[in-house]
């Protein structure tokens, strides 16, 4: 079992920053990939980005550019840098883990970007 707990989210005015963190509980490894996806109001869940280690990033279109996903392997946690943000990057942010064939989510944390 792996339990994911999401944190950072907030208002934010277009142009800002935030930092999403995702603290991940249970025995996560290196191979596995960790992740964000997002759902905004009457839209279906999108990839934002993910990573596994030793390989580079995958980015949704809409981000690439202005997002930026890390790990820890050893703290088994992993961050969302968000630059440049956008009123349509308005959303419900999940942590993401899929590990032996079985996808684990966070709860979400919301982002609004509004001025």
């Amino acid at each position: 079992q792996v339990q994911l707990v999401e944190s950072g989210g907030g208002l934010v005015q277009p142009g800002g920053s935030l930092r999403l963190s995702c603290a991940a509980s249970g025995s996560v490894l290196s191979s596995n990939v960790m992740g964000w996806y997002r759902q905004a109001p009457g839209k279906e869940r999108e990839l934002v980005a993910r990573i596994r280690s030793g390989r580079y990033p995958d980015y949704g279109d809409s981000v690439e550019g202005r997002f930026a996903i890390s790990r820890d392997n050893a703290k088994q946690m992993v961050w969302l840098q968000m630059n440049s943000l956008e009123p349509e990057d308005t959303a419900v942010y999940y942590c993401h883990v899929r590990k032996d064939g079985m996808d684990y989510w966070g709860r979400g944390t919301l982002v609004t970007v509004s001025s």
